[in-house]
């Protein structure tokens, strides 16, 4: 059994997106970010970076203790190898597809991460900022473009590099229908990842909490502006 310490966020909707296509047994623990909760001492023993998502599998291969794993593309990778499927096992194929997830990990997922804040959370208007994030996240959506003109997915057969990113690409979506009109290829991507029944059950387990989201005066205090004084103030109480 996997333990899913997870909030309905595009990181969070990684791995859901992952146990289902895997099929993997698991529970979810949620951790309401807007409300505080990954401060709390019993997370940051799993999730010592106090972000969510995090595991805890209570079974794991080699037959010992449960293993924590904390970060999503380390998590997607210790859950592919764990049910053999969505990892290439050549070392060829598996190059590619770590290539991918990293590119999610370190660019995708940032930069959109940083748009969506200065557009829509940021305390006062930054333009420069807001300008930044905006042409880097054309750029890598144009990456993406380009890399799936002629694949049907990123490394063409689906695999955990598809599942980091998709997320990222559907909150884009979410708030602007219109994000991918430049971008056909990651459009057709998208649609059929969206369509795909995993897909569709791993959103539908977040759909209970979306009711339980923090105001936005509480997500803004804790969400942002942390620092390792604050954090350590927190964890002392």
């Amino acid at each position: 059994m996997i333990e899913l310490y997870y909030w309905p966020t595009s990181n969070g909707h990684k791995i859901t997106l992952a146990l289902e296509e895997m099929g993997l047994a698991y529970e979810i623990r949620a951790v309401n970010i807007g409300k505080g909760e990954q401060f709390k001492p019993e997370f940051i023993k799993i999730s010592p970076n106090n972000r969510m998502p995090a595991i805890v599998d209570r079974a794991p291969a080699d037959g010992g203790e449960p293993i924590a794993v904390f970060e999503s593309g380390a998590i997607l990778v210790y859950l592919a190898e764990k049910c053999g499927k969505f990892l290439p096992k050549d070392t060829r194929g598996r190059s590619e597809v770590l290539e991918w997830l990293f590119w999610q990990v370190g660019g995708l997922g940032p930069m959109a991460g940083q748009k969506n804040h200065f557009e829509h959370s940021a305390p006062q208007p930054v333009p420069y900022a807001l300008d930044r994030y905006t042409k880097e996240v054309d750029r890598l959506l144009g990456v993406l473009d380009r890399r799936l003109k002629d694949r049907e997915f990123m490394c063409g057969a689906y695999s955990i590099a598809d599942m980091a990113s998709y997320p990222w690409v559907a909150s884009s979506l979410k708030r602007d229908p219109r994000a991918l009109d430049h971008f056909h290829n990651v459009a057709r991507w998208a649609r059929a990842i969206a369509a795909r029944p995993a897909t569709q059950a791993a959103y539908a387990k977040g759909e209970p909490m979306q009711a339980q989201q923090a105001s936005p005066e509480e997500r803004q205090r804790n969400m942002y502006g942390q620092t390792a004084a604050s954090v350590a103030a927190r964890l002392a109480q």
